[in-house]
């Protein structure tokens, strides 16, 4: 008991591990600090709905030292981690400052990754903050602006194409709605230009979409976006983004707007852990999750590679994150009891994939489904996970209002300095630009070519 009274725990991360791990670890008389550079906890599967305008932020957000409030013994901490010294024990955050642990959790998650090129994220932004939601959001927004003010002025306008790379969930989340508000949602709300006629695209580099999926719940898949109006394309490798285009294979397309969702990283924090990580940089953890050397040292969720007694690395989605959160506190609590630690095995409850309105897939097992039924289901699952009786409450009332009328409640650009004369100057001329800037690179690569051969 005294030495629990004395255990001093990190948690690094305030998501569906981190937050999980809290609530567990609370129970006992230990004291815990929580530490993230958001001083909110935001439900990412949702995030494609603040992205698409369906939800506000703080409808999928909620704030972290809220959720812990009833816990006494749950420190917040709005800080950035920087790097670990777990010879020392000691957790280092900017600005020189240190938090010594115990034992340590570290759920940093993953962010984006462009396999090399990160100067495509300023033209290609991914979807894993309430930040990139609302910039997405604003560029879908600010598109079917300009082009009905282009419309307006000269009588015709450049073609809206939306181009999503990468066919994962996120991808076909998002294409889904994008096609699905083009030609519903906006359908009425524009005097110059007809959003029906937006081309959306949906781009993978392999040869299947949603790969974790049985055949048949992939074919359907590809079926219900075809329905919803979404140019599906297969074994489409982007080879350049630049202002305005996208350069699929050997074709230059032309793009309004441009989402990537074809791969993530795992947070640079789990190599300053010291430990072996796989190419993404998740951390190679052992059956208890625990780090080689320091038994101490735990790392779970999108950070964690863990694999399966398939030999299957565990997805990277949220109750993967919540039970491996839900172990280690069981963990902490059999080295105080003298107990031996047990091996983590994922219970998979089911996957879940939505595409559109009343479309998504499901799998239970041998279980299959697809279309209405599926998406229902989706929709139930969802909001149950959701934080607070208010948030589950206003989604679905607000989801029941769009499904009746094809509304988007959230349709507000809010970033003043890309409206007006700015945005109107820089419409006007990425014709130009990126044309430029793609003969620029296309000669580069020529130079390139010679001077290796």
């Amino acid at each position: 008991m005294n030495q629990q009274a004395r255990a001093q725990i990190v948690i690094v991360g305030g998501g569906f591990g981190g937050l999980r791990a809290a609530e567990a670890l609370a129970r006992m008389p230990v004291s815990i600090t929580l530490v993230d550079r958001k001083n909110h906890h935001t439900f990412q599967p949702l995030l494609y709905q603040v992205a698409t305008a369906g939800l506000s932020p703080a409808e999928i957000a909620a704030p972290i030292r809220e959720i812990m409030a009833r816990h006494q013994n749950v420190e917040v901490l709005l800080g950035e981690v920087t790097g670990f010294d777990v010879q020392k024990q000691r957790v280092l955050l900017h600005g020189g400052y240190e938090l010594r642990y115990d034992y340590l959790v570290v759920a940093a998650g993953a962010t984006h990754a462009y396999f090399g090129h990160d100067d495509w994220e300023p033209l290609a932004p991914g979807l894993k903050t309430v930040e990139d939601a609302l910039e997405i959001r604003r560029r879908i927004l600010l598109a079917y602006e300009l082009a009905e003010r282009e419309a307006a002025l000269t009588g015709t306008h450049r073609a809206l194409n939306f181009v999503v790379v990468g066919a994962g969930p996120t991808g076909v989340e998002l294409a889904g709605t994008l096609a699905e508000i083009a030609r519903k949602s906006l359908a009425e709300n524009f005097r110059h230009i007809d959003p029906a006629k937006t081309r959306v695209m949906l781009v993978e580099a392999g040869p299947s979409l949603l790969n974790s999926y049985p055949e048949d719940l992939r074919r359907s898949a590809v079926e219900q976006l075809r329905h919803l109006g979404v140019e599906v394309r297969f074994n489409s490798p982007v080879s350049a983004v630049r202002s305005g285009q996208v350069r699929i294979g050997e074709d230059v397309v032309p793009a309004e707007v441009v989402i990537w969702a074809a791969g993530v990283a795992a947070s640079p924090l789990g190599r300053a852990l010291g430990a072996a990580v796989d190419r993404q940089g998740r951390v190679f953890v052992e059956p208890d999750l625990s780090i080689p050397q320091h038994r101490n040292v735990f790392v779970i969720g999108d950070l964690a590679n863990m694999k399966n007694e398939h030999g299957d690395l565990l997805p990277g989605v949220a109750p993967v994150a919540m039970q491996q959160g839900k172990f280690v506190a069981r963990q902490i609590a059999n080295d105080f009891a003298g107990r031996p630690r047990g091996k983590f095995h994922y219970f998979d409850k089911g996957s879940l994939a939505t595409i559109g309105r009343a479309a998504a897939i499901a799998q239970f097992g041998k279980f299959h489904i697809s279309g209405f039924f599926a998406w229902v289901t989706w929709l139930f699952v969802h909001i149950m996970f959701l934080i607070g009786f208010r948030n589950r409450v206003m989604v679905m009332l607000q989801w029941a209002w769009s499904y009746l009328t094809y509304e988007r409640g959230a349709r507000l650009i809010t970033d003043e300095s890309r409206v007006g004369a700015v945005a109107t100057m820089e419409y006007a001329e990425r014709a130009q630009t990126s044309s430029e800037a793609m003969q620029d690179g296309e000669r580069e690569e020529a130079s390139r070519g010679r001077r290796t051969a």
